[in-house]
């Protein structure tokens, strides 16, 4: 693989001092002008990152001018595309993001490599002087989220910005949707629903780890199309801020996401989306929640994941209107996985919900995706422009050109706030306890609306044959949370706040900027 060539003071200058403690930026970030070509790197492609590469190359005045990848296969895969375009576009070619990140030659970096690196990666940038697009969850665990968010701060004065990669935030329909319910055409909300309905087939389980190494060979792993890899991986650079550990998964690539070592499961996957939406349906509140509670399992087979693939969390909030996020990983009934087979949850008992997406309830209605409706499930308006915000990379490329964020609902500060949603509810999850259903409508007992959800919940998995008295769900406590302090109380807070934290390897600290 052919690495730039980067100084060594560059070098020095942004990745090592900065592992090693305070980073100061750069002060030659500067806006580029309306019309400024922007110059970008994008580390992690195998899968979202991949869409990062389509995008840029269709906005004017961009050159993509470097790649970062762990995986030689990856990697040789896209400069080979890249070389048989049109126009052929030649790129530098690194596999250490901490060298791509300190290459003068780079404006700003997109980011789509696993969970556990998110945040590191993004602060390496920033103490690089560089501009960031980092993907949903911008952090893998509470403590770097903070981080991000406080160091994005700093950078803003720099004229850096950071941006988080939910799209919905910079599409026109779900903005026409949140004013109309701000506007009280439908009266005060009284909950956010966010839902994920993904099949997710088994991981596999294998029947010994594979003992942790520097670099793994081509032929390790599969890949998922369930043919070997014909690429080298450097796993130490892959596990980054992560101890090198046994790998447990006969897929490198994408299972890690049901690993907690890594990921976040699908509540920290596909489930930040939602949440992210769910809470600006709630008005975008500015601190987290005050409590917290979540439960669910693994049904349905034995593997190598360790996240819940059905899961559901509540979390009440100082004031305003409660949030409900609903995850079901198993299909409609009897383990069918039949494309389009997961199960449908009824609104009132009447309208379809989305099986990814949000329902806002108001008092006189709801609003599920582009339309309004009234409490008998009769559509009153339709938002236009429903498109999932395709114009979300222009947006942070725009707003790289001025130097500061064009719209206030890029922040990155929504990007910490959709993931310490998803990492709360796996905190109460993972210090539960096995209980019955009776006891967990007892918990539940203070919303009518969790109790229906939770028993077309259980429905779900009793028409996937799944005996609730023998896999009984695990139930977390609910959690007490300071909003000020961003810290768990009470009983579990010991347990909590240990959780809320990550282990991070030497060398791959986060850098800390000034």
């Amino acid at each position: 693989m052919n690495s730039a060539n980067t100084s060594r003071r560059t070098f020095l200058r942004g990745t090592i001092a900065g592992a090693a403690g305070l980073a100061t930026l750069p002060t030659w970030a500067k806006p580029l002008g309306a019309n400024g070509e922007v110059r970008v790197a994008v580390i992690g492609f195998k899968s979202r990152g991949s869409g990062h590469i389509g995008s840029l190359l269709k906005i004017p005045g961009v050159r993509l001018v470097a790649l970062c990848d762990v995986d030689s296969e990856v990697m040789a895969k896209q400069v080979a595309a890249l070389g048989k375009r049109e126009t052929p576009i030649k790129v530098k070619q690194y596999k250490d993001f901490r060298e791509c990140c300190a290459d003068p030659d780079i404006d700003a970096v997109t980011i789509a490599t696993p969970n556990h690196s998110h945040t590191l990666i993004a602060l390496t940038a920033i103490a690089n002087g560089k501009h960031v697009y980092v993907e949903k969850p911008v952090s893998h665990n509470m403590w770097e989220g903070r981080k991000l968010v406080d160091a994005a701060a700093i950078a803003e004065k720099k004229g850096l910005v950071v941006q988080h990669g939910m799209q919905r935030r910079s599409d026109l329909g779900w903005a026409s949707a949140m004013e109309y319910i701000k506007s009280g055409q439908i009266g005060k909300t009284t909950l956010s629903r966010g839902i994920n309905y993904k099949a997710r087939k088994s991981i596999g389980k294998l029947d010994a780890p594979v003992p942790a190494k520097d670099v793994f060979a081509a032929g390790t792993f599969k890949g998922v199309d369930g043919k070997a890899s014909q690429g080298e991986l450097d796993y130490k650079l892959w596990s980054a801020p992560r101890p090198m550990l046994p790998v447990n998964r006969s897929q490198f690539h994408y299972d890690w996401h049901w690993q907690w070592a890594y990921g976040n499961g699908d509540i920290g996957n596909q489930g930040p989306h939602q949440l992210d939406v769910a809470r600006w349906g709630l008005g975008n509140p500015s601190v987290l929640p005050k409590r917290v509670m979540s439960f669910g399992g693994r049904w349905g087979y034995d593997d190598d994941g360790e996240t819940a693939n059905n899961q559901m969390a509540f979390y009440d909030y100082a004031e305003g209107a409660p949030l409900l996020f609903d995850n079901r990983g198993l299909p409609m009934k009897d383990m069918n996985w039949a494309k389009g087979a997961e199960p449908v949850y009824r609104i009132n008992g009447k309208t379809s919900a989305p099986r990814i997406g949000n329902v806002i309830h108001c008092e006189g209605g709801f609003v599920a995706e582009s339309k309004a409706y009234d409490n008998d499930g009769k559509a009153i308006h339709k938002f236009e422009n429903f498109q999932d915000g395709p114009d979300h990379m222009l947006n942070f490329i725009n707003s790289v050109r001025a130097g500061k964020l064009t719209k206030d609902v890029l922040h990155v500060s929504h990007g910490y706030h959709a993931a310490a949603l998803a990492q709360m509810a796996n905190i109460s999850y993972r210090l539960g306890k096995q209980i019955s259903n009776d006891e967990v409508k007892e918990r539940l007992s203070n919303s009518k609306a969790a109790q229906e959800t939770f028993d077309h919940f259980v429905e779900n998995l009793v028409a996937n044959k799944i005996d609730m008295k023998a896999e009984m769900a695990q139930v977390g406590p609910w959690l007490d949370f300071d909003p000020v302090a961003e810290k768990f109380t009470g009983e579990f807070a010991e347990e909590a706040n240990k959780l809320a934290n990550g282990e991070y390897a030497a060398g791959f600290e986060l850098p800390v900027i000034s």
